[in-house]
């Protein structure tokens, strides 16, 4: 104690403080329970949102934000249209554009494990006819067998996107496997890993386009003559930086007669859009993790009075011994903060740990926000202090002659 007007020093106040937690350890740890899960779902929730919006972008910047996609739009009457046959030569005239590929949406065509499955349960997979270099421009790899080359395309050999092979129980790639397709039995080549730029085609079974005329009837007249196609989806990459102004040109180019029946995207918005919306969801789960707070707050302040009630005689004999209201409600108010901080650092400790456990499982950036383990440690204290106010006062307002009476 110092000599100088009967004051605690600060080190003498937090040994005293403690006693209460020291003497009832269980107590204590069950009473900083709620404060330490409240403090683990808010660090949890913001690092795995923050890990998860990384990862993410991380993916966008690997794929590049330099693809546009142009599809088929509507007519003023609402029915579906088609692209020309020759929008994707004319949309390579375009300066900035530097490779594009494209694929023919057959809707009438339907793909099976085997010819035994009903045709209505389809399992939501297409048939697409692909360019050869598609792969190439939506930088999507191989994940089993091979892809499409100058002789498969046409022949009857298909490749499967990663949700195709699943839906289908195709996990590997053997000689002569098949599936049933168009009526008809298609060999499978391969499997394709996923691919976020173009969702369609983790779906879809994807033959070669000449393979698609001759077994599949997909055919288009142009100037007199058939052509396989027309192309449903194309999707270009141009220079980076030029985005925009290529944009602008590619309805009008790939349709000039009707642009407004063209639709143009940019895949990568998408997913930044998906970034953010990601995060959607963490005022919905941080809001429990202040409920779980709350929750906490009201196990130490109700732990906090108990523990005036049963140390009557102990603040009665500290107040006869020359001990001043204030040190009184100092020691309670810094009791409940310690019990509260303490389990403020466990739950950060719990939520790291989670963070990094998820993260690592899905291969992200482990990223923990400052504002995720500081806004933490900072909420304990707050609710440490609001819980353990009253207690103190109460603590401090008691006269000794009223709490020596149960010495």
């Amino acid at each position: 104690m110092s000599v100088i007007a009967g004051r605690l020093s600060p080190r003498d106040g937090l040994r005293v403080a403690s006693v209460g937690l020291r003497v009832r350890p269980l107590r204590a740890a069950l009473s900083a329970l709620g404060i330490a899960i409240g403090t683990a779902a808010i660090v949890a929730i913001l690092g795995l949102s923050a890990s998860s919006q990384a990862g993410l972008l991380a993916e966008i910047d690997r794929l590049g934000t330099n693809m546009l996609t142009v599809e088929a739009g509507q007519s003023l009457t609402g029915q579906e249209t088609q692209l020309p046959l020759d929008a994707p030569g004319r949309i390579t005239l375009l300066g900035d554009v530097q490779v594009l590929a494209h694929t023919g949406l057959m809707k009438n065509e339907k793909v099976y494990r085997n010819s035994m499955i009903p045709a209505a349960e389809s399992g939501g997979m297409q048939v697409r006819a692909s360019s050869l270099n598609l792969l190439a421009v939506l930088s999507t790899g191989i994940a089993r067998g091979a892809w499409l080359n100058a002789g498969t395309v046409h022949e009857p050999v298909a490749v499967l996107g990663a949700v195709a092979a699943e839906r289908l129980g195709i996990d590997r790639v053997y000689p002569d496997q098949r599936i049933w397709l168009g009526g008809r039995w298609f060999n499978v080549a391969g499997i394709l890993q996923p691919s976020p730029l173009a969702a369609d085609i983790d779906t879809s079974a994807l033959v070669g386009y000449p393979a698609a005329q001759k077994y599949l009837g997909y055919v288009s007249i142009a100037r007199g003559e058939q052509r396989a196609g027309p192309p449903s989806t194309i999707y270009v990459r141009v220079a980076t930086g030029h985005e925009a102004a290529v944009q602008a040109l590619l309805a009008p180019t790939a349709n000039p007669e009707a642009p407004d029946q063209v639709n143009v995207s940019q895949p990568s918005d998408v997913l930044t859009a998906r970034a953010a919306a990601a995060g959607a969801f963490d005022s919905l789960f941080l809001g429990l993790g202040i409920v779980a707070l709350i929750v906490g707050a009201v196990g130490v302040a109700n732990i906090m009075i108990i523990s005036v009630l049963e140390r009557r005689s102990e603040n009665g004999l500290r107040r006869a011994l020359g001990a001043t209201k204030q040190q009184i409600r100092t020691q309670f108010l810094t009791e409940s903060i310690l019990l509260a901080v303490l389990g403020g650092i466990v739950g950060v400790v719990v939520g790291v740990i989670a963070t990094a456990i998820y993260a690592g499982t899905k291969h992200w950036v482990i990223v923990i926000p400052v504002e995720a383990w500081s806004g933490g440690i900072a909420s304990a204290i707050v609710i440490g202090a609001f819980a353990g106010l009253m207690p103190a006062i109460r603590a401090s307002r008691l006269p000794p002659t009223v709490a020596l009476r149960t010495v």
